[in-house]
């Protein structure tokens, strides 16, 4: 069974039709850029790019870097504040002219690795953590969903812990990869602290070079693992809640 799915993040938009029973892309991923400033209408016409380059008609699913509930977006930390309390789900459905299903990004991503990755089969606490633009969190309960949890935006040394411990951050401030895995460890410390999980599933783009950062962590008790659909985790888990997975 194929479904499109689309995930929407600070810097690119991705899409791509998805194998449901494998948990793998059909066709090679099509990204654009996404618009600054990221406003709803200019970020629909981005995930409209996308669909229309696979000529894609049947269900959709699209993840939202933000708290989701119901099809309406209620924050917006790495895109334009006019999405706060948007419809995305009738918005971006006019746009595409097909009905969409929109959740959480790190939600999708967390679902699709529980799935067909690093988190497959696990019970007990796990939390998988997409770095990039931000830091997205998805929480599971012997493989049961948390949703809209978005622990990137704790408090870490006064700061949102995704300003210190993102890829960006590492990105922005030129962090050598020892002083920000240091960042990192410090932040799954304090997630540790609260939650007590028994794995940590590490996934964004940088998830492709874990083996740079993740031995460097340490005085972190739970399993610590890449995640194994790296970035293409969102697209499948978009594509699995538009097929009611």
């Amino acid at each position: 069974m194929e479904i499109f799915g689309v995930d929407i993040g600070g810097s690119g938009i991705k899409g791509a039709p998805v194998d449901l029973d494998r948990g793998e892309l059909t066709q090679e991923r099509h990204k654009v850029l996404t618009p600054h400033p990221a406003t709803p209408a200019r970020v629909a016409d981005g995930v409209a790019e996308v669909v229309g380059h696979f000529g894609w008609r049947g269900p959709i699913g699209i993840t939202f870097p933000g708290v989701v509930t119901d099809g309406v977006t209620r924050t917006a930390a790495n895109v334009d504040k006019a999405w706060i309390d948007t419809d995305a789900r009738a918005l971006l459905g006019k746009r595409i002219g097909q009905d969409v299903t929109i959740l959480n990004d790190a939600d999708a991503a967390g679902v699709a690795e529980m799935t067909f990755g690093a988190g497959r089969g696990r019970k007990g606490t796990v939390i998988v953590l997409t770095l990039g633009t931000g830091i997205g969190s998805a929480v599971f309960t012997d493989g049961h969903l948390v949703p809209n949890t978005e622990l990137g935006h704790l408090e870490l040394h006064g700061h949102d812990a995704e300003k210190k411990a993102s890829t960006k951050a590492k990105e922005d401030e030129d962090l050598s990869w020892q002083h920000w895995a240091r960042r990192v460890q410090k932040y799954l410390v304090h997630v540790e602290m609260l939650f007590s999980p028994e794995l940590f599933v590490i996934g964004g783009g940088v998830s492709r070079k874990a083996e740079k950062f993740l031995p460097l962590i340490e005085h972190v008790r739970a399993e610590i693992v890449p995640a194994q659909l790296q970035n293409n985790a969102g697209i499948v888990g978009a594509a699995m809640a538009a097929a009611g997975r």
